[in-house]
């Protein structure tokens, strides 16, 4: 074949520009490769809180350890809106990660909500056992759903603040409780004790339980004091109704992409500084309770019936949510484990006996009661 000199340049003119392009883009590829990523994060918790604290020392530290390839933007306080815009906003990819309590869990993994319903553990030696044993199962179902659990963040006990006293099943016919709206392990808790709650989204509660539209709340000790709710309570229970999950997710097609060392450090970090939180989190719900110690009057259940009677309940609810938030194979794994621990030396009787008794779950049975009916000189502080 006999090519013309015009021809020949022509061709060379077109591979150099071509050789050219696929510089530049092997350049820009390998720019983007090494550019720093930001993970867009989002979480409800103000800044200055012991959970926003935990969350800076976290970012901080994957970004050293990381030499810089990953950095954390963060926005606190609901900015982002609530929980379920947030999981909205990571489904779209306008977020990449988000600390998320109960409601957040139940719209990306309902499954994980099993481990917030009513009475399931005693005390905390139990939920640390069972959230270790069971870790793979919980990562994987976080993954189905196309979410990476980076770390566990507890919320804390959850007691039931009330003005009227309870001490057994019985008495929540006496209350006009909350429920917090949209909430199905919370409904479920609410219609075994046979009664009807009244649905209202968090930022309506205030303002109804001054009017008196309720007379009960829900909540750990903390977030009861930060929302001020205890100013408007006489009473609290002192057997927890359930303790809040937390958790600390980062969507699977993002951490994907990232490089291997980096996924190791993003995991590694988040297991340290997110147990730390949780801890810390159990200490300032003990302080807390101090504190509302001196102002509320804290109830005991008034007999082992009672006790058995709450627990009933507990079993109840789980039985009503399982398949619809959670498969019974799952149900029976966690109960199954839980049974074992509980006849092992480590969650022997003798340690069961000790969170009944105040020395567990954070604290929340060191009550100034006797048989259910408070003190007078309790009562005294909390007339109101």
């Amino acid at each position: 074949m006999i090519f013309s000199k015009s021809g020949i340049a022509k061709k060379t003119a077109v591979f150099f520009r071509m050789a050219a392009i696929a510089c530049a883009a092997m350049f820009i590829a390998a720019s983007a490769y090494a550019a720093p990523k930001t993970i867009k994060f989002a979480t409800l918790a103000p800044e200055g809180t012991t959970w926003m604290n935990a969350m800076r020392e976290f970012s901080k530290e994957v970004e050293a350890k990381t030499e810089g390839r990953l950095k954390f933007r963060i926005y606190p306080g609901g900015t982002q809106g609530d929980e379920k815009d947030v999981v909205r906003k990571m489904r779209l990819g306008q977020l990449h990660g988000a600390g998320i309590t109960g409601v957040g869990i139940g719209e990306i993994a309902s499954p994980i909500r099993l481990l917030d319903t009513p009475f399931l553990f005693k005390n905390t030696k139990e939920i640390d056992h069972i959230y270790n044993v069971m870790d793979k199962d919980f990562r994987q179902i976080f993954e189905e759903k196309g979410y990476v659990l980076l770390g566990w963040a507890e919320v804390g006990i959850v007691t039931i603040f009330s003005n009227e006293p309870i001490a057994k099943k019985e008495d929540f016919k006496k209350v006009k409780m909350w429920l917090w709206e949209g909430d199905p392990t919370a409904e479920a808790a609410f219609t075994a004790l046979d009664i009807k709650p009244i649905p209202l989204s968090v930022t309506d509660v205030m303002s109804s339980l001054q009017t008196g539209m309720i007379n009960a709340v829900y909540a750990s000790p903390l977030s009861a004091m930060a929302l001020q709710w205890n100013t408007k309570m006489k009473y609290m229970l002192t057997m927890p109704l359930t303790t809040s999950a937390g958790a600390v997710v980062i969507s699977k097609n993002i951490f994907d992409k990232l490089e291997e060392a980096d996924q190791k450090i993003l995991l590694e970090e988040g297991k340290k500084h997110f147990r730390k939180l949780t801890e810390q989190s159990r200490k300032d719900n003990d302080e807390s309770l101090k504190i509302l110690e001196k102002t509320l009057t804290f109830i005991k259940p008034e007999s082992k019936e009672a006790i058995k009677g709450f627990e009933a309940a507990g079993d109840k609810a789980r039985s009503e949510l399982t398949g619809k938030l959670y498969s019974k194979e799952l149900l029976e794994k966690v109960q199954s484990e839980l049974k074992a621990f509980r006849n092992s030396s480590k969650g022997s009787a003798k340690d069961n006996a000790a969170a009944k008794s105040g020395k567990a779950q954070n604290g929340a049975e060191k009550a100034k009661t006797k048989g259910g009916k408070p003190e007078e000189k309790t009562k005294a502080k909390t007339d109101k």
